[in-house]
């Protein structure tokens, strides 16, 4: 992949407000790309970041063709930096692009390009604890014209930003607010593609319950509101008797999280037991205030693991580990930010090494 790249000059880069937040800062570069039938993809380059016209009949404007996705670099020990399983990134934007009917993306070379901005802006990477460099690869149709059908031209870019703690209270547990009225996604809709659309359509139910304070939405399914799906920003898990973690199957309305998937398979090598299974919501409920559920959790790139110590809904509120956070999630987030910063061997082969560039 021929990529043009106008790289940083030293201190160039503006400094970062602190404390760092979430999404508020970006990093001086971006990535950009286009496609056309004729061309395919072409132009890719590295700038300057920078805002982008858009003609207002723009595709993606009226009938919502976007998708995107979320990764982190992390700051080793050592000064390098880890991408965290990147290529399984590249391989979910593939299935959500071609689920929303948009040009795919050879994997590896959007690997090449996530790489390539994260080693130009490599002094954007933090390192702080529990800090990182969120990469967010964004897809959207920019054909112009009103009219429903798929966009024969694309646009591909990439930026990242420094980020703390997704959530501003750390790692201490969440509340989450249990949507029996409102639903996310269905089974054979776009629920399993990292999709804008999936997340406007929980943002009402999140708004409303924020004013409840409820800082996350877990949603059922959208047929029977009565299995468990997963939380507004994760993947969610569920802790037995200390031992034993359960988290919904997927079903092709639940994201495939690549951090859930990380957890299944650490778990184990850590000494847990680990299922899929169809999670019935009151069951769930029952199981917590029998003492059955000892903690809970969400899994996603933002928070990593984040305990949830409270869950139900304005009626009712069940309490998980007298609201403090577990040590079975604590174990999972040791050892996954323990790889993801290279602070632990990696046996799985789940990081990259990016270099520094200029």
């Amino acid at each position: 992949m021929q990529i043009d790249i106008q790289t940083l000059k030293p201190g160039e880069q503006k400094p970062f407000p602190q404390p760092l937040g979430f999404g508020r800062c970006f990093a001086d570069r971006m990535f950009s790309q286009r496609y056309t039938p004729d061309k395919g993809w072409h132009d890719a380059r590295i700038g300057p970041y920078e805002p982008f016209s858009m003609d207002p009949a723009s595709a993606v404007l009226h009938y919502g063709q976007e998708i995107f996705e979320g990764l982190k670099a992390y700051r080793r020990p050592d000064g390098k930096i880890n991408l965290f399983r990147p290529w399984e990134n590249a391989a979910r934007f593939n299935r959500s692009a071609h689920r929303m009917a948009m040009a795919e993306l050879d994997p590896e070379d959007h690997v090449e390009a996530i790489a390539a901005l994260v080693s130009v802006v490599h002094e954007a990477v933090p390192s702080q604890p529990d800090s990182s460099l969120y990469i967010r690869p964004t897809l959207i149709a920019t054909d112009v014209g009103l009219g429903v059908h798929a966009s024969h031209s694309y646009m591909h870019f990439i930026i990242a930003g420094p980020v703390g703690p997704y959530f501003a209270t750390g790692f201490n547990p969440v509340k989450v607010y249990v949507s029996r009225d409102k639903v996310r996604a269905v089974r054979g809709g776009t629920g399993e593609a990292k999709a804008g659309g999936n997340y406007a359509a929980s943002l009402y139910v999140a708004e409303e319950v924020s004013k409840l304070g409820f800082q996350q939405v877990l949603w059922l399914d959208a047929v029977e509101r009565r299995y468990v799906e997963e939380v507004g920003a994760m993947n969610i898990g569920f802790v037995y008797d200390g031992k034993r973690i359960v988290t919904p199957a997927l079903s092709g309305s639940i994201l495939p999280g690549i951090t859930r998937d990380s957890v299944l398979r650490l778990a184990p090598d850590l000494g847990y037991e680990v299922s899929e299974e169809r999670l019935d919501i009151d069951r769930v409920l029952g199981d917590i205030r029998a003492g059955r559920i000892t903690e809970a959790f969400g899994i996603g790139t933002a928070a990593v693991i984040a305990p949830v110590g409270q869950l139900g809904d304005e009626h009712h509120l069940d309490t998980i580990n007298n609201n403090q956070s577990g040590p079975v999630a604590r174990h999972l987030y040791e050892a996954l930010t323990g790889i993801q910063y290279g602070r632990a061997a990696d046996p799985y082969g789940w990081t990259m090494v990016v270099e520094p560039r200029g």
